[in-house]
């Protein structure tokens, strides 16, 4: 059973639910599983926990 980890800032509920059908699209198509062994787990972290190039997100987006 394929188990699928998606570490992103917060997201609507509308877009995580895009994004869970496609990837389970994806594992189905290109490993011939069925739908329901497919698991996706979604781990939001805030801007202020995550940090690029030195600089955390919530301040390079203000």
């Amino acid at each position: 059973m394929p188990i699928v980890t998606v570490q992103q800032g917060p997201r609507s509920v509308e877009l995580k639910r895009e994004l869970v059908a496609k990837i389970t699209d994806a594992f189905v198509d290109a490993l011939k599983v069925p739908a329901d062994t497919v698991q996706v787990w979604i781990q939001e972290t805030p801007a202020e926990n995550w940090a690029v190039a030195g600089r955390l997100i919530a301040d390079r987006t203000n």
